[in-house]
């Protein structure tokens, strides 16, 4: 199954292209942003799972700007693909939070396959906007949790790491529609 989604931020600007592509071995999401959140920045990324809906892989370039590769086993370990290192610092996390997409948001609904009123702590790999890129352009460690309040359609989100929280509504496909002050959905 492919679809695509497309995303404005909440005022209206920048746009974002997103192509979900899943099978029965998982799924890739692939997009790319022109982005106005903390500044104006052109993006692309690239997230594919396992059939667990597990991260695997991910891929963030920023135009005229750092690059991002990483991939994880799987278990929770995580491997820097450009500087070929080890990232311990991510052990635990079995899913990716892109900052400048709402598409992610999928993956832990998908992967934790909560029931109604059900929470989920979680361990996420934040990979952060251009702007918050101080340093090497590495993921960083973030606790988030997410509360199903009606299965498949709608969840909590709480980025503990951030103290931020958001009721998100999902398609049938399990991508965000809106992310209330941040991302808009933009139907056709």
């Amino acid at each position: 199954m492919q679809v695509s989604a497309r995303w404005c931020d909440w005022d209206g600007n920048g746009l974002e292209h997103c192509v979900l592509d899943q099978g029965d071995g998982g799924l890739v999401l692939e997009g790319v942003v022109a982005g106005t959140r903390g500044g104006q920045y052109g993006g692309s990324y690239l997230v594919r799972t396992d059939a667990q809906f597990r991260t695997r892989e991910v891929r963030v370039s920023y135009v005229a700007g750092p690059k991002m590769h990483i991939e994880s086993d799987g278990e929770g370990h995580w491997h820097d693909k450009i500087a070929n290192v080890a990232l311990s610092f991510l052990d635990g996390c079995f899913d990716v939070d892109i900052g400048i997409t709402p598409a992610t948001n999928m993956l832990p609904i998908k992967r934790l396959n909560l029931r109604e009123q059900e929470s989920q702590d979680i361990s996420v790999a934040y990979v952060p906007l251009p702007h918050e890129v101080d340093g090497d352009f590495l993921p960083r460690y973030a606790q988030q949790r997410y509360t199903c309040l009606i299965a498949g359609k709608r969840y909590r989100y709480d980025g503990i790491f951030r103290a931020f929280s958001a009721e998100l509504e999902f398609d049938g496909h399990g991508l965000v529609c809106d992310y209330p002050d941040t991302f808009r959905r933009v139907f056709e």
